[in-house]
């Protein structure tokens, strides 16, 4: 009878143990636009691919660029600590998930000791018991997970683990284009040093001429003097572009892992535009950005949490066994009669907790709130940086175009003021004035080309960089 109660309870708890209290999890909803505001107005040309890839820099067509960017998952450590942090998350799932097993504990003892004859008798004796006992256990117990308490856990492990391997792919994709707008940042220093050392070229002919001039008593010692200070200006302007593109540089190389004394980058240009990239839907950028998936995935392991909280409200069944072997004679402490065993159940509930229980749903489920607020603000920060560089690029593109007409009409006008000055009818101070025009011009253009690069690389940060949120499906 007592064998088949216990049977019977055993297969109650095991029914039990298919249960899982708390909110069944869906993915909140988020504002999404039907369509972006500025991609309506940004005439671009259509791209080869409709979709970016995972080595995304690589549009942009650089050898240089692409050997930086190959050392970065490699080397980077800010990549690699937070490939750790996603491994200790893995690790915590195969904790947890132990708790869904027996426990089982194999030891061995061996206890002397005094016995009081006064514990036997009850009155005083003189003669003591002493003896050697020895113990083999066997301890087995395990918790049935009746209320899911155990498998909510789990889940909300594996949820965290996977937001851990999307802040992995965030991380990675920052560090990507921290990389490649400091690289296009360099290049736009070095189209700007070239800039100017044209421009120093200029200027040392032009004091040539103003010397030459002055000698032959044509003009006066003025013209000189204003050629000499605008050359020494332009040379000081050149030496002070070293200080940042040194900086980039040493950037460049934290980057990539290595220390700024290892790392050299050559001169070189930047490209003439740049390359079209498809910005697609709003619905897509969930898909394809890994913070926001991040912070949905951070959701669901909130929800999970209420769960667990819940679970606490019900009775917890633990199963336990304890066996072995026992004996005062180490020499039959093998025989069959030395064992011992102990078999049985037990129920517990907390009959009073002043309200803990509550208090930790309560909490449980705020937090589950501020997960989702803080997911859906992640969205509307992502369609955010899309506008904003979707309309940089666009009002940048008119921009150039502009300023280059700009360069066209100050060159023209440096020509005239060079023509009129050889002429005797001009002072050098007009052609000093026209030149400094051209050469702000020049340096504006080329900054502009380089805000346009580098709103390139950030519009693809914003896109997500190539990623897709199926890359999830297997890192829990």
């Amino acid at each position: 009878m007592r064998h088949s109660t216990f049977v019977t309870l055993c297969a109650g708890v095991l029914l039990l143990s298919s249960c899982k209290v708390g909110p069944h999890y869906h993915t909140p909803s988020a504002p999404i636009p039907p369509s972006f505001k500025e991609s309506a107005e940004w005439k671009q040309a259509e791209p080869q691919d409709s979709r970016l890839r995972g080595d995304w820099w690589q549009t942009f067509g650089d050898p240089d660029l692409n050997m930086l960017e190959e050392q970065i998952d490699v080397s980077n450590q800010n990549i690699a600590a937070a490939e750790a942090r996603f491994r200790a998350a893995r690790a915590a799932i195969r904790i947890t998930g132990a708790d869904l097993a027996p426990t089982l504990t194999v030891g061995g003892s061996s206890t002397t000791s005094r016995i009081s004859p006064n514990r036997a008798t009850g009155r005083p004796s003189f003669s003591a018991v002493t003896g050697t006992f020895y113990q083999l256990p066997i301890d087995l117990s395990y918790e049935a997970d009746a209320w899911g308490r155990v498998r909510r856990t789990i889940e909300g492990n594996v949820d965290t683990a996977q937001a851990t391997a999307a802040d992995l792919e965030t991380m990675r994709l920052s560090m990507h284009a921290e990389a490649a707008v400091d690289y296009f940042q360099l290049r736009g220093l070095d189209e700007e040093e070239q800039t100017l050392q044209a421009s120093i070229v200029a200027f040392e002919k032009g004091l040539e001429l103003t010397t030459n001039r002055y000698r032959q008593g044509v003009v006066s010692q003025m013209d000189v003097a204003q050629a000499q200070t605008q050359l020494d200006t332009a040379r000081a302007q050149a030496t002070d572009l070293v200080v940042t593109r040194s900086q980039l540089e040493h950037a460049i190389a934290v980057l990539t892992g290595q220390s700024p004394a290892e790392l050299t980058i050559g001169a070189g240009k930047l490209p003439t535009q740049p390359p079209p990239i498809p910005v697609g839907l709003p619905s897509g950028l969930l898909e394809r950005r890994p913070d926001i998936a991040g912070a949905e995935r951070r959701v669901a392991a909130a929800n999970a949490q209420i769960g667990v909280a819940k679970a606490a409200f019900f009775p917890r069944f633990t199963f336990s066994f304890t066996g072995g072997l026992e004996s005062s004679r180490l020499g039959n402490l093998l025989d069959w009669p030395s064992r011992f065993w102990s078999l049985g159940p037990s129920v517990a509930e907390i009959a009073f907790d002043a309200g803990r229980r509550r208090g930790m749903t309560q909490q449980a489920e705020a937090n589950y709130d501020a997960m989702v607020a803080a997911y859906r603000q992640q969205v509307l920060t992502a369609f955010q940086e899309v506008e904003d560089n979707v309309a940089a690029l666009r009002i940048l593109s008119e921009e150039a175009a502009q300023q280059e007409l700009a360069v066209t009409s100050s060159q023209r006008s440096v020509d005239i003021a060079l023509n009129r000055y050889r002429g005797g009818i001009a002072t050098y101070l007009d052609v000093i004035t026209a030149q400094n025009v051209l050469l702000t011009n020049q340096r504006t253009a080329v900054t502009i080309l380089t805000r346009r690069m580098t709103a390139s690389v950030l519009l693809i940060k914003a896109l997500g960089g190539g990623w897709d949120v199926s890359q999830l499906k297997n890192a829990g």
